[in-house]
């Protein structure tokens, strides 16, 4: 892979940090290292945080997918930090502050990285698991940026967690179904935020406590999103309501949707694609939860009960359940189901190319793990959604999408043990049938032209993308 000092050009640098084992983080890191090489910018993206243990992303594991990326993005250049060791007080079942821990465990390998890089880096830009990294940028004297993956919501909270923290004297999960008010955000209730910030005093709260003050300290936030998406949450940031009192308030530059155009995928269809071909306009509904969300068998067949009686067409991507649970889809599905919904449904195994189908015409509706890119694929397909969080933040995603933005409607059941076939049923036929499901279609297809308008020349998304740009060429 090629190095920074190997510029004949000498265009300026840019370097993006990032953990190898967050891969939805990375493919939007990676997506934005286009857009600002297409810019004229050099683009160096560095993978820290990677241990010995192939099972987590390091090792040999890390190093493959680095070849693989360096392979499908000639422009960018790809280096891998050596290894660091896992932390031994970080409990092993503590992915978020593993993930945190082990980043900061590079932060002495990117110091000599960016010390050695030629031409000396313009920028920094750091995936939000590497906030301490900051520190670095600032003793280089390297502007340094963060990229937040999620919503402008999303980091309204973020910014605001320190004053949440600070107005409660005891763990938010003892505080029921309380609501939380975050400026220019829909109220939240309190079992909806991520399960990191519920216990005060975990490591997890306290890391994300200290990355609310990273971010303060940064030169601005990049954002996934678009201001007219989330007019409230973007002001509310602006003006300085989420920052704490003594804070600084970075620039934000909102620049998304970030997601790779369609003409730019690799040219093998997949084979679900040929069987929407032949599928009436708007007439499926797409099940897919994200590259980590997977159901027990007991779920999984709720979800094909319900899809059945309901009567729609449509196209679902079923990952295997925990270890140990089924063996094939004949033995995890119900007796007779995939014979019985041929030619209406199609099941696929793992994995499907969800920008694809998202933007094909003949899918209607969206049953998603609230994952925010998957939410950004669905608003630029226009295509109105079923609100099924499953981890990590997706849970306060499913508030803004329901309340603030109006384009999902929650699955029932979703913070329980199961979610009904009876639910499953009625919320798929009312997303494809009823008045209401035609009124989110309308809405969502509304958000769709405002992204393609932010995205267009002269765009807000376009013109902060730009000044971004203009300051790392300064």
């Amino acid at each position: 892979m090629a190095t920074p000092s190997e510029s004949q050009d000498k265009k300026a640098l840019v370097v993006i940090y990032a953990p190898p084992m967050m891969i939805s983080h990375l493919f939007s890191l990676v997506d934005l290292g286009e857009l600002l090489a297409a810019h004229s910018l050099d683009v160096a993206v560095v993978l820290g945080g990677r241990t010995d243990d192939t099972a987590t992303g390091g090792g040999a594991a890390a190093g493959s997918f680095a070849e693989g990326l360096a392979a499908a993005h000639p422009q960018l250049s790809f280096h891998l930090l050596p290894h660091v060791t896992r932390p031994r007080d970080v409990p092993a079942h503590d992915y978020v502050a593993q993930t945190f821990e082990l980043a900061r465990a590079s932060d002495s390998d990117l110091r000599e990285f960016l010390r050695a890089a030629s031409p000396s880096p313009a920028a920094l830009v750091l995936d939000f698991f590497c906030g301490s990294a900051v520190d670095v940028g600032t003793e280089l004297g390297i502007p340094t940026y963060f990229f937040f993956t999620s919503s402008i919501a999303g980091l309204a909270e973020l910014l605001y967690h320190p004053l949440i923290h600070e107005q409660t004297s005891i763990s938010l999960r003892h505080l029921g179904g309380e609501l939380l008010r975050v400026p220019g955000v829909a109220p939240i209730p309190v079992d909806d935020l991520p399960a990191a910030y519920q216990d005060r005093d975990s490591l997890g709260n306290r890391l994300f406590l200290a990355l609310s003050e990273q971010m303060c300290n940064s030169h601005g936030l990049i954002v996934n999103s678009f201001r007219s998406l989330e007019p409230r949450a973007t002001d509310a940031i602006v003006a300085g309501l989420c920052t704490p009192p003594g804070r600084r308030t970075p620039p934000l530059h909102c620049i998304g949707p970030v997601i790779k155009p369609l003409e730019e995928v690799g040219e093998k269809r997949h084979e679900c694609l040929a069987w929407l071909d032949a599928q009436p306009e708007a007439s499926v509904v797409f099940l897919c939860f994200g590259s980590m969300g997977r159901f027990s068998a007991e779920q999984t067949r709720h979800v094909a009960r319900g899809l059945e009686t309901s009567g729609q067409r449509f196209l679902w991507v079923v990952r295997r359940p925990p270890a140990g649970e089924e063996d094939g889809l004949g033995a995890l599905l119900p007796e007779g189901f995939l014979a019985r919904t041929k030619g209406k449904g199609l099941v696929v195994e793992a994995w499907a190319p969800q920008r694809e189908v998202l933007a094909h015409g003949a899918v209607g509706g969206f049953v998603t793990h609230c994952g925010w890119n998957s939410v950004l694929e669905a608003i630029m397909g226009g295509v109105p959604m079923l609100a099924w969080p499953m981890y990590a933040e997706q849970r306060m995603n499913k508030v803004f999408l329901v309340e603030d933005l109006r384009l999902a409607v929650a699955m029932e059941g979703y913070d329980k043990e199961i979610v009904k076939d009876e639910e499953v049923a009625a919320k798929v036929k009312w997303l494809m049938e009823s008045d209401g499901g035609r009124e989110l279609r309308e809405r969502t297809r509304a958000a769709m032209r405002k992204a393609k308008e932010a995205l267009s020349a002269g765009g807000e998304s376009s013109t902060a993308l730009l000044e971004l740009v203009r300051q790392c060429k300064m």
